[in-house]
């Protein structure tokens, strides 16, 4: 593979202008500048008590009103997945995402649950008492 070559130019060359930068008004065509994270979460109110682990469920489909966002999220909750894990899906902050949730959460489109905990595991001398009883047969 060769490299790149490169060419000199010299005064009086006549060199191609760069296309022009396009305008930041919202003509057809255009994409618009992403939405602030302020904006998409609303007023900074109450929060609902959730944290990383918390697993979101959805009950309810899409309302027309919802935000792109929330529709995202409702998609998503089919089956249970954690706030963590919206968080990374969804590309925003851990805190957009909880207030996101406290609204849906309010409007009963979407059920916070605690997460799945194991089972606490016997006792070490019930395993031990096992394991010899197994041994003698």
């Amino acid at each position: 593979m060769t490299p790149p070559q490169r060419r000199r130019r010299y005064p009086g060359q006549d060199i191609p202008e760069p296309p022009p930068a396009p305008s930041k008004e919202g003509q057809e065509g255009d994409t618009k500048a992403p939405e602030r994270l302020y904006v998409v979460a609303g007023p900074d109110g109450e929060r609902a008590d959730i944290d990383l682990v918390t697993l979101i469920v959805a009950r309810a489909d899409p309302p027309p009103s919802a935000t792109p966002e929330q529709t995202a999220m409702l998609r998503l909750c089919t089956a249970p997945l954690s706030v963590a894990e919206l968080s990374a899906y969804l590309r925003l902050p851990f805190s957009v995402v909880t207030v996101l949730l406290t609204e849906m959460l309010t409007a009963e489109l979407v059920q916070a649950r605690a997460p799945i905990v194991r089972q606490a595991l016997p006792d070490r001398s019930l395993l031990e008492a096992v394991m010899h009883g197994l041994q003698r047969l």
